[in-house]
């Protein structure tokens, strides 16, 4: 576990001036240059109205936190920055790599996967946070407390607090505005990012081993890991010395089934004959693996009368959803994917 990794200090001393970081100062510079580059790249593709509509919102969220954000977060040190922070940031930058290489080869410019990773993470970030914060209410609204210090603990997700099922509503709304909205094709387009999205879950669940959450119960087999003093795992299974007892690395476990499933849907890639299968095929797997891992993960309670957790409730409504989705892809023609370089363009 390592829940911050170092901080950042809040001003640095260039020459004889001493300049901010956050707020008014360097990295907002460094935001406006960035973002006024990629602007630009875009607005040569596809025109500056568009340009800024598939890149505007994400980039003024960015700014926002740079502006508003960061500066609150200022300790002693600097801004703190969180391992499980810096894993999520990681996630995204994989996936959205690995989306861009599946994408151009059927036919989707790299502009095209840029703008929906960004909508996709912005909204499945808001999404995982809401579930998260309505499945733990009574941690963040507490009686007697101003409603603006509430809502500020339940914005606040660098430390963790995240819902992966509560991401698929949002982000599944995001990708579908976005296509419709820019004509794509959308059982296309998702066998594009499936593996992608299993392989940024699979760098985001070593951010949860950083922070100590979606922890295992006690074992002892040899990898079990003793979660240090203060860590949720210690409080639930305290030893002596203030430490954990021993419990299975359900983060590891959730971070190796998620890379095994992406690369399972990617040598399935070639083998599909219908646009959709593999978007489908991953929409089966994971739900089914969640629901085991769910048996060794001891920090969710059953929910809603039952002996399964919300999340195995979840996965649950998820199979279902996918035995619609193999009767919708198989009802129709054969319609085999190309990711073999040789798609007809469809986004320009």
């Amino acid at each position: 576990m390592c829940s911050t990794l170092f901080h950042v200090p809040a001003r640095l001393a260039i020459g004889p001036w001493t300049l901010p970081v956050f707020g008014w100062g360097l990295l907002l510079a460094v935001w406006a240059v960035a973002g006024g580059l990629a602007v630009a790249r875009a607005a040569r593709q596809q025109g500056l109205a568009a340009a800024l509509v598939s890149l505007g919102p994400s980039l003024a969220i960015v700014g926002a936190v740079v502006l508003w954000v960061a500066p609150a977060l200022v300790e002693d040190r600097g801004v703190p920055v969180r391992g499980y922070g810096v894993m999520l940031l990681a996630a995204a930058v994989a996936g959205t790599w690995l989306a861009v290489r599946r994408g151009r080869v059927v036919g989707f410019d790299t502009d095209t996967i840029l703008g929906l990773g960004l909508w996709i993470f912005v909204a499945g970030i808001i999404g995982a946070r809401l579930f998260f914060v309505i499945e733990y209410h009574d941690e963040f609204f507490r009686p007697g407390e101003p409603l603006a210090a509430s809502l500020a603990r339940a914005a606040f997700f660098p430390n963790g607090g995240l819902v992966v099922f509560g991401a698929l509503p949002t982000a599944a709304l995001a990708a579908w505005w976005y296509a419709r909205r820019h004509g794509l094709p959308l059982l296309r387009l998702a066998d594009a990012i499936a593996p992608a999205l299993l392989v940024g879950l699979a760098i985001g669940r070593v951010g949860c081993f950083l922070n100590g959450c979606c922890y295992g119960g006690p074992t002892d087999l040899p990898w079990g890991v003793s979660f240090p003093a203060g860590s949720p795992p210690a409080a639930a299974f305290p030893a002596a010395g203030g430490a954990s007892v021993a419990v299975h690395p359900a983060q590891l476990y959730a971070a190796i089934d998620a890379a095994v499933l992406a690369l399972v849907a990617i040598a399935f890639t070639p083998l599909a004959r219908r646009e959709g299968a593999v978007f489908a095929l991953v929409l089966t797997l994971h739900p089914v693996a969640r629901i085991l891992l769910e048996i060794i993960r001891v920090d969710e309670q059953p929910a809603l009368g039952t002996p399964l957790s919300i999340s195995q409730l979840v996965s649950l409504v998820l199979l279902g959803l996918a035995a619609a989705l193999w009767w919708w892809v198989l009802r129709g023609p054969p319609a085999r994917p190309r990711f073999d370089g040789h798609h007809p363009p469809t986004s320009h």
